[in-house]
């Protein structure tokens, strides 16, 4: 049986987040692994996975910021905003300028409504939205608010039926990189899905830290769940005496120094909860002693 902790994992093409999960599953010895947050087969990248009890820190570990490097084609679209779906539509590139790309993907930076793409997880009345996609129905989601924090433009590159963007961008949780491209293409009136995808980072998990599972097979490494907290979250060091009320589950009479999540340890470094801030307490939102 392992230690509980992170396993943060280079997924490879083709390969569904589930596939991945069992996998570790394997690897591990245990049944008890989630991972924070889904990758398309199509994509490859940071995957981050918890094991044994740090699977109640996946939660948390999902509203954090990510970032990802792909490529945009412009000049067709497709059912799944992406290269493994139909094409539904295509245009000539040859009125498409690279000052109108970067202006048209500059304007998406911020804090937006978007609308996620149709064959996301998203559920639509008690069944995810993809699903209903591939049983030939018409999905219309809903907008919803995103924070894109930056977006860069590495180059632009013309080809004779279309023009590829390859992009790095920073956002928040719950961002669609294929919606960016679904949104760019129809302002500029060609259309547009996505050729790559790669997940450079979740939060403070990026690529350097990041194996492959061919790479777990031969040493199975988990990130200790109190490493993994401490480079997750605010920290805050508690004394003996509020040490024994966290173990209790107990509100602290404390100030946390920021809002959201805060990783509590004892004073022989042992991580015990993650606590927030309510009025003039702080409260559990998740003990793990």
């Amino acid at each position: 049986m392992v230690d509980p902790g992170l396993v943060v994992v280079d997924k490879s093409p083709g390969m569904t987040s589930h596939d991945v999960v069992a996998r570790v599953r394997r690897l591990a010895g245990t049944r008890k692994v989630g991972h924070a947050g889904t990758l398309d087969p199509m994509a490859t990248g940071v995957l981050v996975l918890g094991v044994e009890r740090a699977t109640r820190l996946l939660g948390h570990l999902m509203l954090t910021e990510k970032a990802y490097d792909a490529t945009i084609r412009l000049g067709a679209s497709t059912t799944t905003d992406d290269a493994e779906g139909e094409v539904t539509s295509t245009h000539a590139v040859d009125g498409v300028r690279e000052d109108d790309v970067r202006a048209e993907l500059a304007r998406l930076v911020g804090d937006i409504e978007q609308v996620p793409t149709a064959v996301s997880a998203i559920k639509v009345d008690g069944k995810r939205a993809y699903a209903r996609v591939r049983d030939g129905e018409q999905v219309e989601l809903k907008a919803r608010p995103v924070t894109i924090h930056e977006i860069v433009v590495h180059d632009v590159v013309r080809a004779a039926e279309h023009v590829d963007v390859r992009i790095s961008v920073r956002c928040s949780s719950g961002t669609y990189i294929r919606a960016i491209a679904r949104d760019v293409g129809a302002a500029l009136g060609v259309g547009g899905h996505l050729t790559a995808l790669r997940r450079t980072a979740v939060g403070p998990f990026d690529l350097a830290v990041a194996r492959t599972l061919d790479q777990l097979g031969e040493d199975f490494a988990v990130l200790p769940i109190a490493e993994a907290a401490r480079a997750s979250f605010p920290v805050v060091e508690l004394d003996d005496e509020q040490a024994a009320h966290v173990r209790f589950g107990r509100a602290l009479r404390i100030v946390l120094p920021g809002p959201g999540p805060h990783a509590v340890f004892a004073p022989d470094g042992e991580f015990l909860a993650l606590y927030e801030q309510q009025a003039e307490q702080a409260r559990p939102v998740a003990v793990f002693v």
